[in-house]
């Protein structure tokens, strides 16, 4: 997922007479006195789940909305509205629906689930989500992308109000745990077709989550209060969530010390990172996760569509220095797409990782001369980032690692916002930009799907026949284990060698909790948080 998925927290507040710290720096008068406040870092894009596509918009999505699936504190797969599912291939799965309400009183049934992923796939709602539904493999899924066929042709049906039947093409094990993502839960039909584009409206929106968006103040906040229709609302402590939307690190971290913020959004700022681990001790949190923080090459524009410029600028970055010095927080340098310690612990060495610097620049420059650029002829290009101040940090490192390198090579930074970022990737209008996939689920797949052909997600258009055959293949019928992750080396060796894109680091965790929030945890690496525990 774009910007997606960092690790899990649940969430209790425990209340006190006074809300104490040993840090000069906290106040004690709470943020949220019923419940919490969280920096989620950005405006949400959209809170329908068939239209969102980034961590920012999953985190409140989840909130108020539930899937057949969910997950636990350690990010364990758990019971969501289906209590249970059997399958005897891999390819038929049955699931059977607890009883369960909208927040208008309507029950859920599994017709809201058949309505809700034909609506994911069908042209007309134009997800970039649409693929999830083909790499899950759902009979036809692809061909209602197409367009080839209507959308009621999808392998889903319900077998009666409490039993939902999903038929795949071809057997995929992992299939139930691809159910926790927030694109393939369920939406309400009526308030959906009665509203349109407003259905997610505090002032319309219906669902079935532990919690009911009823303020959303553009650029400032969203508030979530407790939803009494909810099958287990006894069990939800919080009675609300505020969600805020802060770009700036620095920013969060001064509304974090003026009490004004209960958990921080998962990057905080590199130079305050040691003073931060000194004044708050216990309250800084630090975890692992599945995320990748990369480069995306635009494969169809120049100077991106010369394999020799790729792999120049890829050999040429030094990861370590990114890594290390200008994050610093325990982010992890990344020679593969897929985080190491996804399930499976997946490793792909490159041959190149193990050259020294000096054979890595030689190199380098060589390609580049191959391709036209010297000192002469300067290689030129656009570095695009969403507004943030980390990004801008690697950014002008990058181009100042690049230069200080290879001397011809000018990188020209440009900043946008959030939405307009994400535009500007979909369509197309870049070279080079940052990026971030996180896990939707914890195997290699939620990470090399995204580089096959049809994928609705791959804005580089990267396109290798040789590595959708190979994704292909992890599908057979009767495959281990063992033998699915060595076809995905073999995926990450063919985007090696297709220089596809410049692959930097692996995310650390890295939040600050203030100590009246109650059973928090960060030892699920998708962060699937709930406010709810």
């Amino acid at each position: 997922m774009q910007f997606f998925k960092p690790t899990a927290l649940a969430l209790g507040l425990i209340f006190a007479l006074s809300a104490c710290s040993t840090d000069q720096n906290t106040t004690t008068v709470a943020a949220n006195p019923t419940g919490i406040t969280i920096n989620n870092a950005s405006e949400p894009e959209t809170l329908d789940p068939h239209l969102a596509q980034g961590v920012q918009e999953a985190n409140i999505i989840r909130q108020f909305s539930e899937g057949l699936v969910s997950t636990d504190n350690d990010g364990n797969l758990i019971p969501g509205i289906a209590t249970e599912w059997t399958t005897s291939d891999n390819k038929v799965w049955t699931f059977k629906l607890r009883d369960a309400n909208w927040s208008n009183g309507d029950p859920v049934t599994a017709d809201d689930f058949v309505y809700s992923f034909r609506r994911l796939v069908d042209p007309a709602t134009g997800s970039y989500y649409a693929s999830y539904l083909e790499d899950a493999k759902l009979v036809n899924a692809q061909a209602v992308i197409d367009g080839k066929v209507k959308s009621e042709a999808l392998g889903i049906k319900a077998i009666d109000a409490k039993t939902l039947e999903i038929t795949l093409s071809e057997p995929v094990p992992y299939f139930v745990d691809m159910m926790i993502h927030s694109s393939v839960q369920p939406v309400h039909r009526a308030t959906v077709e009665q509203f349109g584009e407003k259905w997610t409206d505090p002032a319309n929106i219906v669902v079935n989550g532990a919690y009911k968006p009823s303020q959303w103040v553009i650029n400032e906040k969203i508030v979530l209060e407790k939803n009494p229709s909810y099958y287990d609302a006894d069990k939800v402590k919080l009675e609300s969530l505020t969600v805020l939307p802060i770009p700036q690190a620095t920013t969060d971290v001064l509304r974090y010390q003026a009490g004004e913020i209960d958990i921080t959004a998962s990057e905080l700022p590199p130079e305050q990172f040691e003073q931060l681990k000194k004044d708050h001790g216990d309250e800084l949190k630090t975890a692992p996760t599945l995320c990748t923080y990369y480069y995306d090459l635009n494969h169809e524009k120049p100077p991106f569509n010369d394999p020799k410029v790729r792999q120049a600028l890829a050999l040429a970055l030094d990861r370590e220095q990114i890594a290390d010095k200008v994050m610093g927080q325990g982010q992890v340098v990344a020679y593969q797409f897929t985080p190491t310690a996804i399930k499976g612990n997946l490793n792909y060495t490159p041959q190149w990782q193990a050259w020294d610097t000096a054979r890595r620049i030689e190199t380098a420059k060589q390609l580049l001369a191959e391709a036209g650029y010297s000192e002469s002829n300067p290689l030129n290009f656009d570095l695009l980032y969403d507004t943030n101040e980390s990004h801008k940090k690697i950014a002008v490192a990058a181009s100042s690692l690049w230069k200080q390198s290879l001397g011809f090579v000018n990188v020209n930074l440009t900043n946008q916002e959030w939405k307009s970022y994400l535009d500007s990737r979909r369509n197309g209008n870049y070279q080079m930009a940052r990026a971030r996939w996180c896990g939707d689920y914890n195997e290699a797949s939620t990470f090399l799907n995204l580089r096959k052909s049809n994928n609705t997600n791959n804005w580089t258009r990267y396109k290798s026949a040789e590595f959708d055959q190979v994704m292909a293949q992890t599908l057979a019928a009767g495959l281990s284990d063992a033998d699915r992750i060595k076809l995905y080396e073999q995926a990450e060796r063919i985007m090696d060698q297709d220089h596809s894109q410049i692959n930097i680091f692996y995310y650390a965790n890295v939040r600050l909790v203030k100590p009246r929030v109650g059973n928090y945890a960060n030892t699920d690496p998708l962060d699937q948080w709930q406010a709810k525990n």
